[in-house]
């Protein structure tokens, strides 16, 4: 069995750490296989910390959701082992996501939100223990200071709801540029240069320096990566690493699902009313053109295998469309072929999986292509005017083009897709085949 590590790392139950704070990488005996499994339940909960915000949601809604989505990823029988997996999964995706700009912006941020939400669910005591960890330079307000300030600091917590401070109450008296947020929000007092921190904010000054030390350990990951490490296992952990950062996470649509057969009579009608605006957009432009080219085909074409059309049906629909520009020879020897590999009747006989969401935003169209994600890859004009085709009103298609400039496709087409269907979409939109199956039950569930 391969490893990453030579040495297994153990902790005696009564030290385990129940917030690590990832300073470096211990030595840990990796089997392969759990390289990268470790990743995913991680990856699971930092997309599910990243939507939760995105959609808006409120504080106490977040500390719901992270509590669940560790439980349900994370957790191990043994506290030992969930330990284990938390910093294996963190160290593996800390490789993941050093490698560019973006991914590292993207890392910083859902980690940051993890161990806030994973901190403000510790115990005081526990607190306390995190805060000597990160041997923060600051020192408790001392009593004939607070009877001076008692007054201020009442002011304030009357001023954000908060109960008033009770005379044991601790504070920290801290440099104000070093707790921005509280300050932006006007939670604290602010006296000659410095905040008055109660204990109960005290998750504003550990996260910046969790922040500040994970912002600094990627840029130097990224140069590991950059100088050794990628060359070094190009043929073992490099592939897994590349491919984790757009790894899609959701079911497998390569089969049809709760949809079923799809016939050629009925696909002009389902086009309109339940694909989502990629799958449209390329099925319209298969109709104009009676042309796609490969990029198109194959988004398109594994789509329609995924919500239930079939081989033979598949090449009747190809056929007529291609046939018109083409002609019929030209389709069965140039075209067909794919068409069949595509449903693993070719080749090595692989049964292809439809195109996620992640695989169709990150690709990269040329001129005269239509595939890829409309939201990410059409002008401000072209998508207005392709979402007002789908009846998106004006309302929610500035809430959609909000999402799209702060670069949330994914959310852009769940708005859409509410929209359109006057349905919420909690699970948010994920797969293409996903949306088409949504749409298909909604509509069932109103007629």
């Amino acid at each position: 069995m391969q490893s990453v590590r030579a040495q297994r790392f153990h902790q005696n139950s009564d030290q385990i750490p129940s917030l690590p704070l990832y300073r470096s990488a211990p030595a840990l005996e990796v089997r392969l296989e759990d390289f990268e499994l470790f990743a995913i339940d991680r990856l699971r909960v930092l997309k599910a910390i990243s939507d939760g915000l995105s959609r808006g949601k409120k504080p106490n809604e977040m500390e719901n959701l992270v509590n669940d989505v560790w439980i349900e990823n994370m957790r191990h029988a043994q506290a030992s082992e969930s330990v284990n997996k938390d910093i294996i999964s963190h160290f593996v995706l800390r490789l993941v996501y050093c490698r560019t700009e973006d991914l590292r912006k993207w890392f910083l941020s859902m980690e940051t939100a993890l161990f806030r939400y994973r901190f403000m669910r510790l115990n005081s005591e526990d607190q306390k223990a995190q805060m000597a960890e990160f041997n923060l330079p600051y020192k408790s307000v001392g009593s004939a200071e607070y009877e001076g300030l008692k007054e201020k600091l009442g002011q304030v917590a009357r001023s954000i709801n908060q109960p008033l401070p009770s005379a044991d109450a601790i504070f920290y008296k801290v440099p104000f540029e070093e707790v921005p947020e509280l300050v932006a929000c006007r939670k604290v007092y602010i006296h000659k240069g410095y905040a008055y921190v109660a204990m109960n904010q005290v998750v504003s000054l550990v996260v910046t320096q969790f922040r500040s030390h994970l912002s600094k350990a990627l840029i130097l990951t990224n140069r590991k990566w950059t100088s050794t490490i990628r060359e070094q296992e190009k043929d073992r952990l490099a592939p897994i690493v590349e491919a984790l950062s757009t790894s899609y996470l959701g079911p497998d649509y390569s089969q049809p699902r709760e949809s079923g057969e799809i016939k050629i009579k009925d696909l002009d009608q389902i086009a309109k009313s339940s694909f989502p605006l990629c799958m449209r957009h390329l099925f319209e432009k298969l109709k104009e053109d009676h042309h796609l080219k490969h990029g198109g085909r194959m988004q398109l074409g594994l789509f329609l295998k995924g919500v239930g059309l079939k081989l033979e049906d598949a090449l009747a629909f190809w056929r007529a469309e291609f046939s018109q520009k083409v002609g019929a020879e030209r389709f069965e020897k140039e075209y067909a072929y794919s068409i069949r590999h595509n449903y693993g009747k070719e080749g090595k006989r692989t049964d292809y999986t439809p195109y996620s969401c992640q695989k169709i935003i990150s690709s990269t169209p040329s001129v005269g292509d239509h595939h890829g994600c409309p939201f990410r890859h059409f002008s401000d004009e072209n998508l207005r005017a392709a979402l007002s085709r789908m009846g998106v009103g004006a309302r929610a298609m500035e809430d959609v083009m909000d999402k799209v400039r702060n670069r949330h496709y994914q959310l852009a087409c769940t708005l859409t897709f509410e929209a359109v269907h006057s349905s919420s979409c909690d699970a948010g939109i994920n797969h293409p085949n996903q949306y088409f199956i949504d749409s298909q039950k909604s509509m069932q569930s109103k007629s």
